[in-house]
């Protein structure tokens, strides 16, 4: 929505008098708490045009500060941030470092939220340096911080900065402020898992909020509190709340906001066994998030609906999802060196093994004979990349290529692979396709891991009898080779239509009687890992205040 435009009269008339810029600054101010955005943009605007004619520097740089947030909640950051760039420039001439100080720490706000990280932080310094006599200042900067120490993943910091927070807006009697330290302090209580304390400063940020008249505010408490409603399996209430969150940030136009509230609902749908509403909710959620630029709402929807996916068994669709909030985090990773997103990419890590296990043994659950070969492949395949010193993204490159080797292998008909005689000619050319066809299966799938080698290569031989490429020596990748050799001694131990499981024993003196299919390396890292147990590997918004 845009204000409204004010015309002037067709007929002549006498002049309306003109309003002071400081009332039309306090009248913005009080519409904007009220939740009527136009005509609160409409009074700042009134209000920076006054102060111009004025000459009121201070009312014009406030003015400018406050149109500056009002447009970043509606999604128009660059112009927020150049409203920013005006008021410190317009504070600075007046020779006023407090009001300086108030753009910068808004400036790095808006920063924040939009994820240029290292811009806040210096903002945020500045902001201290020019302005760090005024204790609601320091209020304010201090709770900034707090946002960015929670960000960077320092809870224990983030948790000590709101607290100096809290303590210069008592000292100052600013109840409002207080609030949003409330806030900030549930959000990171939240992420340190203690859900009762967090509940309780949600509460506490809300019942100011609606004293106060900050609608916004109201809406974060809400939608936040819904979060803490849904890990505690809540789901009615945290539906609740996140629809009531929803219907303020829609009067408020905040697109970010909203995306937040949707990812919620759709979260709660699809716990609750509504997959179509969860579907329509967190797509949603992704497309306000990318309106508004937020990067991190639009990755952690993307996961999440992922995670929907996921369960309907719509694997290939989850992974792409997945993929898309990888590149996002890889973003913000590489814009933002500063930003600790460590523990969200794990987290979306482990979602990735968790959708490429499932969709592993998906393959092989029409097929009693090979139920479990995958992972037992995957596991002893990582624990040979182990003894070969490679890294840990190798070994779960290993990991993830081992569960979908033989993903094409849901093409090849039932008959055949079932089969419990020799196969002919043509049905064994049948089953050599298929790691060309597990390729094509996964031609729209991006992966962090490069796999697809894996899937098409396992079957290549060193001295150049494999298939489906006779690769020869180096030509074919370490990863292939890895799970070659286990794939092979892992069928050797099973039983299968036409024969029945080799002895370990027996087993491996075949592999070892076939020096000649593999690398010198791998050949050695396979027995290598014969003396290790191939166990299972371990897998593993706050508010600124502008």
């Amino acid at each position: 929505m845009t204000a409204t435009p004010i015309t002037a009269s067709l007929q002549a008339g006498p002049r309306a008098p003109v309003r002071p810029a400081v009332d039309l600054l306090h009248e913005a101010r009080a519409r904007e708490r009220a939740a009527s955005i136009p005509e609160a943009i409409a009074s700042y605007q009134a209000a920076v045009a006054a102060a111009e004619r004025a000459g009121e520097r201070a009312v014009l740089a406030e003015a400018l500060r406050r149109l500056a947030v009002l447009r970043h909640r509606r999604g128009e950051s660059a112009e927020a941030r150049e409203l920013c760039r005006r008021s410190h420039a317009v504070a600075c001439h007046a020779g006023n470092p407090v009001l300086a100080g108030e753009a910068l720490n808004t400036l790095g706000g808006i920063d924040l939220e939009t994820d240029a990280v290292a811009d806040a932080r210096g903002n945020f310094l500045c902001a201290l340096e020019l302005g760090g006599q005024s204790r609601e200042l320091r209020a304010r900067v201090e709770q900034n911080l707090g946002i960015l120490a929670n960000i960077q993943g320092d809870l224990d910091e983030a948790v000590a900065r709101y607290g100096r927070s809290l303590e210069a807006y008592r000292a100052s009697h600013d109840e409002h402020g207080c609030a949003i330290a409330y806030h900030n302090l549930g959000m990171a209580s939240a992420d340190r898992q203690q859900l009762d304390e967090a509940e309780r400063y949600f509460r506490q940020s809300y019942e100011i909020a609606q004293r106060a008249g900050d609608v916004h505010l109201q809406g974060l408490c809400l939608v936040n509190h819904a979060d803490v409603h849904f890990l505690r399996e809540r789901y009615e209430d945290a539906r609740h709340n996140a629809e009531a969150a929803l219907a303020t940030f829609d009067q408020l136009d905040a697109l970010s906001d909203k995306a937040d509230a949707y990812r919620v609902l759709g979260m709660v749908f699809r716990e609750t066994g509504r997959p179509a509403l969860a579907e329509a909710r967190l797509r949603s959620a992704i497309e306000l998030a990318v309106s508004a630029g937020a990067l991190l709402n639009e990755a952690e929807a993307s996961r999440e609906l992922a995670l929907l996916y996921q369960s309907m068994g719509r694997n290939q669709e989850a992974l792409t999802l997945l993929n898309a909030a990888h590149r996002l985090f890889g973003r913000l990773d590489a814009r933002l060196d500063v930003v600790h997103v460590d523990g969200k990419m794990a987290e979306l890590e482990a979602t990735y093994l968790s959708v490429v296990h499932d969709w592993g043994q998906s393959i092989e659950s029409s097929d009693p004979y090979t139920f479990g070969h995958c992972e037992r492949v995957a596991r002893r395949g990582v624990t040979v990349a182990r003894a070969l010193g490679m890294d840990a993204h190798a070994q779960t490159t290993v990991r993830l290529g081992a569960y979908l080797h033989d993903l094409g292998k849901v093409r090849v008909p039932h008959e055949i692979l079932s089969k419990p005689g020799p196969l002919t000619r043509d049905e064994f050319e049948v089953i050599q396709m298929h790691p060309i066809w597990g390729i094509e299966l996964l031609a729209g799938v991006e992966l962090p891991w490069d796999i697809k080698p894996i899937i098409r290569w396992h079957h290549e031989r060193y001295d150049g009898t494999g298939y489906p490429d006779r690769l020869r020596g180096d030509e074919i990748p370490l990863s292939a080779q890895i799970v070659g050799i286990v794939d092979v001694y892992d069928a050797l131990t099973t039983t299968r239509p036409y024969r029945a499981a080799f002895s370990p024993e027996a087993a491996l003196a075949h592999v070892e009687g076939s020096h000649e299919l593999w690398s010198e390396a791998v050949f050695t890292g396979f027995f290598a890992s014969l003396a290790q147990s191939p166990t299972a590997t371990t897998e593993a918004s706050c508010t600124a205040a502008l």
